[in-house]
């Protein structure tokens, strides 16, 4: 069973930040996570001169690259529409829990990430997908649970109560 639970949040919000501490105190509680993050430029891993990028560059739809260590699949759209959440998360093999970060339109359930000091509007009022708040700074209404960003036990907690009550989120 793979459950999921999203971190959305503006751009300086601070959610990669807590992805990477989420992810070992996740672990410290045995519970295996996989992530997904959402890139909202054009991105590549690859780089001009490798033989992954020489190969795409040539017109492969996909390209595996393997090692002893680990292994990574480009994908290239060449052309058509961004893959739906749903699909992206097909891909990924069955754990505890994914954490997806970004995707703050789609309606799966989310932790709102915020920082005050950026000025951003909270999603909350907007999203009814927004099960929880980290942020520095209380939340507007306090009629969602949320912790402070420095408190990651807090967090942990948060994370784990939403997703665990969600149940399956992916079917499998």
């Amino acid at each position: 069973m793979t459950r999921l639970i999203g971190l959305a949040g503006w751009s300086g919000a601070g959610k990669t930040t807590l992805m990477t501490r989420l992810i070992p105190a996740m672990a410290a509680r045995g519970i295996g996570v996989s992530t997904l993050k959402h890139a909202h430029h054009a991105f590549d891993i690859d780089r001009p001169g490798k033989d992954s990028y020489e190969h795409r560059a040539a017109g492969a739809r996909q390209v595996l690259v393997a090692s002893a260590h680990r292994w990574a699949l480009m994908t290239e759209h060449r052309g058509a529409t961004e893959p739906p959440l749903r699909d992206l998360l097909a891909q990924l093999a069955p754990v505890d829990l994914v954490i997806v970060e970004g995707f703050k339109r789609d309606h799966h359930p989310k932790i709102e990430v915020h920082r005050g000091a950026n000025g951003k509007p909270w999603l909350h009022p907007e999203d009814p997908h927004i099960a929880a708040i980290a942020s520095d700074v209380p939340p507007p209404g306090g009629d969602l649970p949320w912790a402070h960003l420095d408190e990651i036990d807090a967090i942990t907690d948060l994370v784990l109560a939403h997703a665990m009550a969600l149940g399956d989120f992916l079917g499998r």
